[in-house]
């Protein structure tokens, strides 16, 4: 799963839902020091990667996308996944996307002493650039698909790839609904995120 989808499955604490985001910004060794506030949410990353990567339906979404976008698949689909949690957001979170988000932003500045400046760096560039929001709209996946490219060690055109999301729309967003239900759960019993009750 892509950001998005790490935030809405976080304790609404702000320490805890920069830590579910850790894990994709910096490398192991970087955030093992880090305080335990934000261990937690590393924790519930950990899970809910752990499950989405084996898990049979989100297996069924990778083996949709076609050459020569295979290799990459499984990023494609958490970035394809975010679009469809944006775009359904209301059926599972209570508050909706933009005020979720903007509260999301404005907590940032209190974790600048704390957060290593590369990780600081990149939260500033998601606010800066309202990742968060953008993946409702297929130019904002395709924005988000481009700078992933740009951090393979050959820069990769990763961008175009988008074509795959709109041939096999339906589809995926009928796995995705499948899916996010089942993770939800499981995050929920294994006491990483959020409370449903």
């Amino acid at each position: 799963m892509n950001w998005l989808a790490h935030l809405v499955l976080s304790e609404p604490s702000s320490a805890f839902r920069i830590g579910n985001l850790l894990p994709d910004i910096l490398p192991w060794r970087d955030w093992q020091g880090l305080p335990a506030k934000y261990q937690a949410g590393i924790e519930c990353h950990q899970v809910i990667d752990t499950f989405t990567d084996s898990h049979a339906i989100f297996r069924r979404s990778v083996n949709r996308i076609e050459a020569p976008f295979r290799r990459y698949a499984g990023i494609l689909i958490d970035v394809f996944y975010d679009h469809f949690l944006a775009r359904t957001w209301s059926r599972y979170e209570r508050v909706p996307l933009l005020p979720f988000v903007a509260e999301f932003y404005a907590s940032l500045s209190e974790h600048r002493e704390e957060l290593p400046p590369l990780a600081y760096a990149r939260l500033l560039q998601m606010k800066a650039g309202d990742w968060l929001c953008s993946y409702r709209e297929l130019a904002g996946v395709r924005r988000a698909l481009a700078g992933i490219g740009t951090r393979f060690r050959k820069p990769l055109p990763l961008d175009e790839a988008t074509i795959q999301l709109e041939l096999h729309y339906d589809a995926l967003q009928e796995d995705f609904a499948e899916f996010f239900p089942e993770l939800s759960l499981h995050v929920e019993r294994k006491g990483a995120g959020k409370d449903e009750g």
